[in-house]
């Protein structure tokens, strides 16, 4: 079963928007919000990041050139039939929106990152976290899976028991999290983190104070060492990780829209003086 989406106008779209999902995840978390997008008239694009889909154990062997090569060439792609692209992510989604805001710097419409993960140091990883850099240089990291838990990203009650049913099933997204991908999801991190100078997009960045996986250090240096002008960065206090699913989802949805108008309205009238 393809958990990949596209959402397309027959016509007079306002844009495309390039949704990546999280680590371990898949587009499954993103088809509310993508629905969201495409109903307020974009076209929006999903797929399975190398690694993951129907074959999750291959996550075993990708690397984070694989998830680079892959947003790269998503992008390139969209980027020859549409005059506006923009990207947003979730988690190492983030990351990767990021990284194709550094490759392709002006070329990018804007970037709407969400719960941007460049550390693993959210407050429901385990006292051992400290010792993670550790096991990630050595073999044992092909032997240890991190299990996924409570709250699994969500502090909304009742949605965070239909995820834990999803989970269990097996088909939307991994039960556990594989070394191996905090591994490269730290080494991507890295190399992000040494270019955030070079995003110069709008962004949109949003984070909860009570991210459970990672901590709004993340956004914080994203925040403060990218040069785009145009930024906004909004803190959320009533959701964890997976904020497209919680509390705060429709605030989320409705500030991604916002963005995104904002934003063509601003490509639109540059345009109309460059005209004159």
């Amino acid at each position: 079963m393809s958990l990949d989406f596209i959402l397309k106008h027959d016509n007079n779209s306002k844009g495309a928007v390039l949704l990546f999902h999280g680590l371990t995840g898949s587009p499954f978390e993103l088809k509310k919000y993508g629905q969201f997008l495409y109903n307020n008239g974009y076209d929006v694009f999903a797929e399975c990041l190398p690694g993951h889909g129907e074959k999750f154990e291959e996550i075993y062997t990708v690397k984070y050139e694989d998830w680079l090569e892959f947003a790269y060439s998503r992008f390139e792609k969209l980027k020859s039939e549409y005059k506006e692209v923009f990207v947003s992510g979730l988690c190492l989604g983030a990351v990767l929106a990021l990284a194709v805001g550094i490759k392709y710097k002006n070329e990018v419409s804007g970037i709407i990152a969400l719960s941007t993960t460049l550390y693993l140091d959210g407050w429901r990883l385990p006292w051992y976290k400290c010792f993670m850099p550790v096991a990630l240089a050595t073999i044992l990291r092909f032997y240890y899976n991190y299990p996924e838990c409570e709250p699994h990203g969500v502090k909304n009650i009742k949605t965070r028991n239909a995820v834990k049913k999803l989970l269990a099933k097996g088909d939307v997204g991994m039960n556990d999290f594989p070394m191996t991908g905090f591994k490269e999801l730290l080494e991507l991190s890295a190399v992000v983190r040494k270019n955030l100078q070079k995003v110069v997009s709008p962004i949109l960045l949003i984070h909860s104070k009570e991210d459970d996986l990672t901590s709004i250090r993340s956004s914080e240096i994203v925040n403060k060492k990218i040069s785009s002008k145009d930024k906004e960065y909004i803190i959320l206090y009533d959701s964890y990780h997976m904020v497209l699913y919680d509390n705060e989802k429709e605030f989320v949805f409705n500030k991604a829209v916002e963005f995104l108008n904002n934003h063509i309205k601003i490509n639109e009238k540059t345009e109309e003086l460059i005209c004159i």
